[in-house]
């Protein structure tokens, strides 16, 4: 078939690929001028799937009360009167129970664990490198009440068959030494020894690359103006240059995915979440991460990229705003430096990007009610942890296949807000 993929972050080219691996005559659209330039290219690093959670749990109502009067708070919450906003956190507060956690944190882990398979398939297949490493997470805890909280992690992951170890601080500078610095300031740590890390920005050029030679056409610079949808079924897509036709659509825009399928009639609980990250190059390797640790005091993510280590975190809530706040920045310097003190930040890049998030932290894939339009959208900050996994799914459900593992509860008819006219859910 002939199919268009909007977006040209992580999971539009890396669904890019696996439509084109599939024989179909896939074109790429994008507003900017070339591969993971908005999300996808300053991202933590991480590639987490063993250290995959939802954000709405137990207890986060509480915690986010508490955070929003820390200096260095993990959620920013910049209310505003916008009813997308205030439905979606509204949605996300129903999911903070301990029957919703487990629920969506399984399916995650379903999702990350399939893409864990897929990515390793992928770098064998093409040979991609990308500063990545293989040498798992580790979450560590500066405090016993943050240890025993973790037991809920540990028994999901012990239900899925993820492998996990939880360590006491001795471990922790076993497996990150640097730590040793810094050792009376931790007192275990949760290790999810799969995880990955790895340069999306570097990955999805690469891969962009791969998927050119297959045939992808990428149209940068052109901005979606609108959906063509006739009697029931998508068309093609409209832009600020010509109007393209297709067969079927893949919508991959992130944050902006709810925007242009309101006007159909279709409503995706999908929000931005800021988040933000420091690049720092590495003076001292004794100094610093040997791959991720991530801080669970303030929620940051501290990750080892070749000769530069990424500093990301933090939740901000206010909307599509990508300012950068030099409070934020200073957060990420505090954590990064209580931990691994010694590297020299005033060389730092700092960035921010819009994370697409869902209320219950699953992202959307499947088709919609409008035949031949599909969604591949709101994975929030697993979109690298899941990207590849995700494909693989969109790419069987538009070619009609049936998915290599349950996909029936990762599409938009679980919010029971739409009703999907396509049945290829598999």
């Amino acid at each position: 078939m002939k199919v268009i993929v909007l977006g040209a972050g992580i999971v539009g080219v890396t669904s890019a690929y696996q439509l084109a691996k599939a024989g179909h005559d896939v074109t790429v659209i994008d507003r900017q001028s070339g591969p993971a330039l908005e999300t996808s290219f300053a991202n933590a690093g991480e590639v987490s799937f063993g250290y995959c959670s939802p954000w709405a749990a137990p207890g986060i109502p509480m915690k986010a009360i508490k955070w929003l009067f820390m200096k260095h708070a993990p959620l920013i919450l910049r209310p505003k009167l916008d009813m997308a906003m205030l439905s979606w956190m509204a949605r996300m507060l129903s999911n903070c129970t301990s029957e919703r956690y487990a629920i969506n944190k399984s399916r995650m882990l379903r999702l990350a664990d399939y893409s864990r398979i897929a990515l390793a398939e992928l770098r064998a297949e093409t040979g991609i490198a990308y500063d990545e490493r293989m040498q798992g997470t580790l979450q560590l805890f500066r405090t016993q009440q943050q240890l025993e909280a973790s037991a809920k992690d540990v028994k999901a992951l012990a239900a899925d068959g993820i492998p996990y170890e939880v360590l006491d601080r001795d471990g922790c500078v076993r497996f990150e030494p640097a730590l040793k610095h810094v050792r009376d300031k931790i007192v275990g740590g949760l290790l999810t020894p799969k995880d990955e890390t790895g340069d999306c920005f570097k990955f999805t050029n690469a891969l962009a690359a791969k998927a050119a030679a297959l045939g992808v056409r990428f149209a940068y610079g052109t901005t979606i103006e609108a959906l063509d949808v006739d009697a029931g079924r998508v068309r093609g897509v409209i832009t600020d240059r010509e109007r393209m036709s297709a067969e079927a659509v893949v919508v991959a825009l992130g944050s902006y995915s709810p925007l242009l399928l309101r006007p159909l009639g279709i409503r995706l609980l999908v929000y931005p979440v800021k988040g933000y990250s420091l690049t720092i190059p590495i003076t001292d390797a004794s100094r610093a991460p040997e791959s991720t640790v991530m801080d669970e005091t303030y929620k940051i993510a501290i990750t080892r990229l070749g000769d530069r280590i990424r500093v990301g975190g933090m939740a901000e809530i206010s909307g599509y705003t990508n300012d950068l706040g030099l409070a934020r920045r200073s957060t990420l310097e505090h954590s990064v430096t209580d931990l691994f003190p010694g590297g020299d930040i005033s060389k730092a890049s700092f960035w921010s990007g819009l994370r697409p998030m869902t209320p219950d932290g699953t992202p959307v894939i499947g088709p919609t009610k409008v035949a031949g339009l599909f969604l591949n959208t709101g994975h929030g900050t697993l979109g690298w942890t899941m990207s590849t996994g995700s494909a693989r799914l969109i790419g069987d459900l538009v070619s009609g296949r049936l998915p290599e593992i349950d996909a029936k509860d990762l599409g938009i008819s679980r919010y029971g807000l739409n009703r999907p006219g396509n049945t290829k859910e598999g």
